[in-house]
């Protein structure tokens, strides 16, 4: 079974592939399967983009809130990330063996950038889109060989500064700029409802023609990449940024 979070359809296209060489299936975490019961199961795939160097909240509840009885069924991670991702692969094993689970190996895959709310952060030119997706094609069929072999490794780019980058940028984070209050539409808006109803999360609702965004954002930034207008903004910090969403076969 792979369980899947996924905004932009990086992380969705890492799963989906697995699920055909491993001949598994998809389950995404979101509101619908926030407690799932999978005691059955011999082999969990937990799929999921890295935020600032960590996992996103939501995959840390959803493991934490996952019904599992069966001790002897064995954990696989398989990130996405811009570029490295620091010492995530070890908060994960650290929440999966916190339940008594077997964290056998953790991988990580490059795929093109999509955090855009911060300064000096933009998604990636078109070469470079072009040039990662055609990387990871080979890497994760790779990883779903290595797992297939029940390989035991920590396959990861952790990067230089994994240490800060995890254990101080990363708290700093999602305790200061996971907010989604500073969401907002401009006047390129067009009413279509396509950001309420892309959410995985079902946190933007339609008020007077307009979205609101509610309490519970994964911030994922579906909502500002897929909106076919470009009027969905993060404060000022999203004006003149590009958009992106993997590209449909």
């Amino acid at each position: 079974m792979i369980f899947c979070f996924s905004g932009t359809g990086n992380s969705r296209w890492i799963a989906d592939t697995l699920a055909r060489e491993l001949n598994d299936k998809v389950i995404m975490m979101n509101n619908d399967h926030e407690c799932c019961d999978v005691s059955a199961c011999e082999r969990i795939l937990w799929v999921f983009p890295i935020y600032s160097w960590g996992l996103p909240p939501i995959v840390k509840t959803f493991i934490r809130n996952l019904r599992l009885n069966n001790v002897e069924t064995t954990h696989y991670m398989v990130c996405s990330c811009g570029d490295d991702i620091g010492l995530a692969h070890l908060q994960w094993r650290k929440e999966i063996t916190h339940r008594g689970w077997e964290a056998m190996a953790s991988y990580s895959v490059i795929m093109p950038n999509t955090y855009t709310l911060m300064k000096g952060f933009d998604v990636d030119a078109q070469d470079i889109v072009a040039s990662k997706l055609q990387k990871a094609v080979n890497r994760v069929n790779e990883i779903a060989q290595k797992i297939k072999s029940g390989v035991k490794t920590d396959d990861v780019k952790r990067g230089s500064w994994a240490w800060i980058k995890t254990h101080i940028i990363y708290p700093y984070f999602v305790k200061f700029c996971m907010s989604p209050k500073p969401f907002h539409v401009t006047e390129r808006c067009i009413s279509c409802g396509k950001c309420a109803k892309e959410c995985p999360m079902k946190n933007i609702t339609m008020s007077d023609c307009r979205p609101q965004w509610g309490d519970n954002c994964a911030m994922c930034l579906r909502c500002y990449h897929t909106c076919p207008q470009h009027a969905v903004e993060y404060g000022k910090e999203t004006k003149f940024k590009g958009q992106y969403l993997f590209p449909k076969e």
